[in-house]
């Protein structure tokens, strides 16, 4: 048993409060137990240069942690003059997992900007800003269509992630900040319904690991995603009701 008595491959509760800010074409707070993600949707009728006519959109995502979203203040990184090395990766895998979920060029010549901010972090911040970043993301493409600027809706498939990892020899799902800074192991997935996975991040962080180990991950993982995937459409189905 886990210390917050969840069993090894139990997720923690996890819910999506749509329609969160007033302004955002689409905006969704995501809980996962005690990291919260406010996640919105900005629509630009423009793309960056580089795609321009080119007949195709763009996602792109930033993500941000308040500075008192964890135990100690930390500083902001506009303070700093420039963004963490951790600050770009977790935007850039934002970034793909939800490119992924669309087929580009019928989202027209337009950008979507996912804004990720962290309020409150307990481990699995990167993993619960893709989910609810995908909420959001429906939620403004919705949007569109509704407002008779879009005629169909680009979403090609689900898209969900989840982290897992190895603490005392044992495979668990959804760490914790507690659980997190002990793991042997830390892995995060990102998969799509399509029974497919965009990205597959393992690190052993204080010992290796072996096949069978990543395989009891991966399954593990799918099992959680697949899960998380219901509740965004419970989610989405709301917000459009």
């Amino acid at each position: 048993m886990r210390h917050n008595k969840r069993t090894p491959l139990q997720m923690r509760e996890i819910s999506f409060e749509i329609n969160y800010t007033k302004h955002a074409e689409g905006s969704c707070l995501v809980k996962v137990g005690d990291t919260w993600v406010l996640c919105t949707a900005s629509i630009d009728e423009r793309v960056p240069p580089f795609l321009r006519n080119k007949g195709q959109g763009w996602i792109t995502a930033e993500y941000n942690m308040l500075p008192r979203a964890t135990h100690e203040r930390v500083t902001r990184d506009i303070v700093k003059g420039r963004q963490s090395g951790r600050t770009l990766e977790i935007q850039r895998l934002i970034s793909r997992s939800l490119r992924a979920a669309l087929n580009l060029q019928l989202l027209g010549e337009r950008q979507i900007t996912i804004d990720c901010d962290v309020l409150q972090a307990d481990g699995g911040t990167r993993t619960a800003a893709i989910n609810g970043g995908y909420v959001a993301l429906q939620i403004a493409l919705r949007s569109l269509n509704k407002s008779g600027l879009m005629h169909r809706i680009p979403i090609l498939r689900h898209v969900s992630a989840i982290s897992c990892g190895v603490v005392k020899g044992d495979v668990l799902v959804d760490l914790d900040y507690n659980e997190d800074s002990n793991a042997d192991v830390d892995a995060n997935f990102v998969f799509t319904s399509e029974n497919k996975f965009v990205e597959v991040q393992y690190t052993g962080e204080k010992n290796t690991f072996d096949q069978e180990t990543m395989i009891k991950m991966l399954d593990a993982a799918k099992s959680s995603c697949l899960e998380i995937i219901e509740k965004q459409k419970a989610a989405i189905a709301a917000a459009v009701s």
